[in-house]
């Protein structure tokens, strides 16, 4: 999913960057406020960003310019919020592209829009509707990794289809492309990553309920209860 560096032409560059500036201050200061509020939570932040960063390093070759890997987004997505999930990631594809050469700096902003916005927020949304209809915790947690993985590779493609039109399709026919090529390692790597995500929570809930509880992930007491035996 990385695009690499100096790959986008400039102007695409600096208004993906432009987009996603506005989220990572909204992230900074939601996760200012969480850790005043409740800062028994730092050890959960740092596995969250450790998990991202981990999985979201494990690339396999892909489309020209980028890469396909999981993007652990989905775990903090769910635990801590988009807003926060934002920051970790900023923090993740920054050490990733100074220290790995995985990614860029002039990439950094298209990047951070798929892995950490997009992603993060379908992940959330699939969570928060999983449990408006009852679904078990299980079944929402790997959808919203899965379903947050797929849609960041979609948010790529379309990236960059837009930077890298087709001739004689345009955008939407170089965005087929890119997306069929994705496909072949993605669906398998985001299914791997949604049942990896549910054995993390499944752990959570086993030795860490109090802190799921106190960032409302869990909805009630007989849930904890509920999945503890589960687990």
């Amino acid at each position: 999913m990385h695009i690499m560096e100096g790959f986008l032409p400039p102007l695409h560059a600096a208004a993906w960057g432009a987009g996603a500036l506005p989220f990572v201050v909204i992230g900074i200061r939601k996760a200012g406020r969480l850790l005043r509020e409740k800062p028994e939570t730092r050890l959960l932040l740092g596995a969250c960003a450790a998990f991202s960063f981990v999985l979201s390093a494990l690339k396999l070759p892909s489309v020209t310019g980028s890469c396909s890997h999981p993007t652990g987004t989905g775990l903090g997505a769910v635990l801590f919020g988009p807003p926060i999930m934002t920051l970790i990631a900023t923090i993740v594809l920054l050490f990733q592209a100074l220290l790995l050469a995985h990614g860029g700096l002039t990439t950094l902003g298209a990047n951070l829009f798929s892995m950490g916005i997009v992603g993060p927020w379908v992940a959330w949304a699939c969570y928060r509707s999983g449990q408006s209809v009852n679904l078990s915790l299980p079944t929402t947690v790997f959808l919203a990794a899965t379903l947050g993985n797929l849609s960041t590779y979609v948010t790529t493609a379309l990236q960059l289809a837009l930077a890298f039109p087709d001739p004689a399709s345009g955008v939407v026919g170089s965005a087929l492309k890119f997306l069929v090529v994705f496909a072949v390692t993605q669906i398998p790597l985001a299914i791997v990553e949604g049942l990896l995500t549910v054995a993390v929570v499944n752990w959570l809930t086993r030795y860490s309920p109090d802190e799921l509880q106190q960032l409302a992930v869990l909805r009630g007491t007989h849930e904890v209860k509920e999945a503890c035996h589960v687990a």
